[in-house]
């Protein structure tokens, strides 16, 4: 397994590239597994099944289709995004238990930093209640090629919501958005990625 960290904004273009490419030599057997960790310039990305009702504000930012599972969602600075190519010829061909374990590992990474945080079935993501509201800390969006996973997480840290507003997040209307720091102290950057690789290995791993 490689763990690549980018400390400088990765243009999500480059990124999608990237992937792909990483995608067919996973396959081939000529280079390892990956998660890479990341930031993005402001983009929002339009995933298979988004609306184009969905994009508010055409010119807010960069609009760029990708070919991930889900809806418009943002990402941008203050956020720590994951990406990941995943072999699961070489694990479980199932990929609902890979997405559900996806889940897990972003709720395990929270719980590190004393979150409390949970999935929804009917909605994609992760999401904190408070004060009677859930609010979505963590986008997810997957997307299978011949049994190798790929694409990631984006999770909030410090995002300004207001570059949320070009857009109905995720599809959804009815719920907000939040960050790490809305909940605690922000970790330092190191503890942040620490926890992801750890907690990766704890569930993918074991």
């Amino acid at each position: 397994m490689e763990i690549k960290i980018s400390h400088k904004p990765v243009p999500y273009k480059e990124a999608m590239k990237f992937l792909e490419e990483k995608v067919e030599k996973v396959h081939a057997n000529i280079e390892d597994e990956i998660i890479w960790i990341l930031e993005h310039d402001s983009v929002y990305t339009k995933g298979i099944s988004a609306s184009d009702d969905d994009l508010l504000i055409p010119n807010l930012f960069p609009v760029v289709e990708t070919n991930r599972g889900g809806k418009f969602t943002y990402h941008g600075p203050g956020q720590k995004i994951v990406y990941f190519v995943i072999n699961l010829n070489k694990r479980e061909k199932e990929i609902k238990k890979f997405v559900r374990n996806v889940e897990k590992w972003i709720i395990a990474i929270l719980k590190d930093f004393n979150i409390s945080s949970f999935a929804d079935p009917k909605n994609i993501g992760i999401w904190i209640k408070k004060n009677n509201e859930e609010n979505k800390i963590a986008a997810i969006g997957i997307k299978v090629k011949k049994w190798i996973a790929y694409h990631g997480f984006s999770l909030n840290i410090n995002v300004k919501k207001s570059d949320y507003r070009g857009i109905v997040p995720c599809g959804i209307s009815s719920k907000g958005i939040i960050n790490i720091s809305d909940l605690c102290k922000i970790p330092n950057d190191e503890k942040i990625n620490n926890s992801i690789k750890e907690n990766f290995y704890k569930l993918f791993n074991s």
